[in-house]
């Protein structure tokens, strides 16, 4: 007698034989998703299409507009292009994959690259594609990797696979190119075959593909100068001491002078907001309102706080303004799509009395200013401010950089400084620390520290707070005067040590537990780095406790 399985797919149950495939029944249930579907979850359990099902399970097939999907959709379109890239140019010819930009990759060429070359590696990407070429899964002996990436120069490669204590670590192949990826991958490229490739010179381009939050198409390129060359100058620094990957942060650490990097560090962390600092001082005739602004878990406080005290030490003396104070009252307060209220976007916000009396503060003028009684949902009236002589408005929150507000005070008078940790520390040169990752970690290790929050309470949270980044804080980056990176070149090997215990917690049944194993296997990378030298005002401290701000 033959054993079946049961599995469900949209809530409805089918019958399979014991041994099927994902792809198998992907084949028999019929693609239904907008793009090709690349990854399942059964159970919670990410499957690769290639994988056999032999229990009973829920089945959710997922595409590119999944952040699941979105992370193997990119790692394949990497692969393909190296694999573009072998095929016409050779062995030799090597890219770096750096940071996120403007929701594409971009990428660094180790050669020469005109449009030409690039129009060529698009159109062999793209015939890579249409033929479906199988992409292989191969064990293999983890020295035997070190030998094969030590030969053909892929020393990042190599280096990161010395860290590894595996005997056997899993290898992808296309064509020639072997290569490893921390996520699942496809069993063959028709599944990637949504993306561009945008010219930037003749060292770097840009890899663009749909995004889980624009999935019905291929965002047209737009170049933001400001957090490009914030990305620039963290590389120049990154060169200068010799830490592009989490191997040369280890070698720093078993060298013993991981305490000199973080004075190092921090020195240049200060030197960056002090020169933010003087610029607003130099400009006190015209600068009378600061805005700061940036993405969750960004370090604001700190850098705001550490911001008055050098505006402070210049002869500007700070005010610091809370724009929740002006809230609409909550029966004026929109509501989402689930009928919960939305405190988030711009209209919970009385835009009318902040701007007026903004505008009446930096007039001189004395006003009876709000504070929002949350019990009661409405404003009260019980306190006067009136500015003194070079003091300074400070204003944070999600809207600061929004153009729509304080609209009734010139542009001139106005100071906006955008704060984000932009690491640029990769794993090698094709497996990158995402921005986000670094956020998620410094908020997992908050979250439990001061609010006794679980991983998977902040995990649960998560795609609603980047939802709303995405919406009313990264579209206006543009608009800063000024931006700050708050990524400590140190941290990730700090941070391992406060988060890794909390996400062995997630247990397996979760459906959390698999974001929680792909950033274990992503800190299994680094070494662990003591706190003890990272000093109290540190952005770091925020997070991980023993913050200066906190005490005072």
């Amino acid at each position: 007698m033959i054993e079946t399985i049961e599995v469900t797919i949209d809530g409805k149950k089918y019958t399979y034989n014991k041994g099927i495939t994902v792809e198998e029944v992907l084949i028999e249930h019929g693609d239904k998703t907008k793009y090709p579907v690349i990854i399942a979850r059964a159970d919670n359990k990410l499957k690769e299409l290639s994988d056999k099902l032999h229990h009973s399970c829920t089945l959710e097939l997922l595409d590119l507009t999944s952040p699941e999907g979105n992370r193997v959709h990119i790692n394949t379109l990497i692969l393909i292009l190296l694999s573009a890239i072998n095929v016409l140019y050779g062995n030799n010819a090597k890219i770096k994959v750096e940071h996120s930009l403007d929701k594409g990759m971009y990428i660094k060429t180790k050669f020469r690259l005109t449009e030409e070359k690039l129009d060529a590696i698009k159109e062999k990407m793209k015939e890579i594609i249409k033929k479906d070429l199988p992409i292989a899964k191969l064990n293999i002996d983890r020295l035997e990797a070190i030998k094969y990436y030590e030969e053909i120069g892929e020393d990042s490669k190599a280096g990161v696979l010395k860290y590894n204590t595996d005997n056997y670590i899993t290898l992808y192949r296309l064509g020639n190119v072997y290569d490893y990826f921390y996520s699942l991958m496809p069993p063959s490229t028709a599944k990637a075959k949504d993306f561009d490739l945008t010219y930037l010179n003749d060292k770097s381009f840009v890899l663009r593909f749909p995004t889980v939050y624009i999935s019905d198409k291929i965002k047209k390129y737009e170049h933001h100068p400001h957090i490009f060359d914030v990305f620039e100058q963290y590389k120049k620094w990154a060169d200068l001491i010799d830490i592009k990957t989490s191997v040369d942060l280890n070698r720093v650490v078993t060298t013993g002078k991981i305490g000199d990097l973080i004075k190092m560090d921090e020195t240049v962390q200060t030197h960056r907001l002090l020169t933010v600092a003087k610029e607003i001082y130099d400009n006190k005739d015209r600068i009378k309102i600061v805005l700061l602004a940036g993405p969750s878990s960004s370090g604001k406080t700190t850098t705001s706080k550490k911001l008055c005290i050098y505006l402070n030490i210049l002869g500007l003396h700070p005010v610091a303004v809370e724009m929740d104070n002006y809230f609409v009252d909550r029966k004026d307060t929109p509501k989402d799509e689930n009928g919960k209220y939305d405190f988030e976007c711009l209209e919970a916000v009385d835009l009318d009395l902040f701007d007026k009396q903004m505008k009446q503060l930096i007039n001189g003028e004395d006003v009876e200013v709000p504070t929002y009684n949350f019990g009661s949902g409405k404003k009260e009236f019980k306190s006067h401010m009136k500015l003194a002589e070079n003091e300074i408005i400070i204003i944070e929150g999600i809207h600061a950089l929004d153009p729509k507000i304080l609209t009734n005070i010139q542009r001139e008078k106005k100071y906006k400084l955008y704060i984000s940790p932009l690491t640029q520390l990769r794993m090698d040169d094709h497996n990158r620390i995402p921005t986000t990752d670094n956020r998620v970690l410094r908020r997992i290790v908050r979250d439990n520290r001061t609010r006794n929050y679980t991983v998977e309470d902040t995990l649960a949270q998560w795609a609603s707070v980047r939802n709303g980044e995405e919406k009313y804080i990264f579209p206006y980056q543009d608009e800063s005067d000024a931006m700050i990176n708050s990524a400590s070149i140190y941290e990730i090997g700090v941070l391992k040590t406060y988060v890794e215990p909390l996400l062995y917690s997630v247990s397996s049944d979760s459906p959390y537990y698999e974001e929680a194993k792909r950033l274990i296997n992503e800190l299994r990378l680094f070494l662990p780095i003591p706190s003890e030298s990272i000093p109290e005002d540190a952005i770091l401290r925020e997070f991980i406790g023993g913050s200066y701000f906190s005490k005072n």
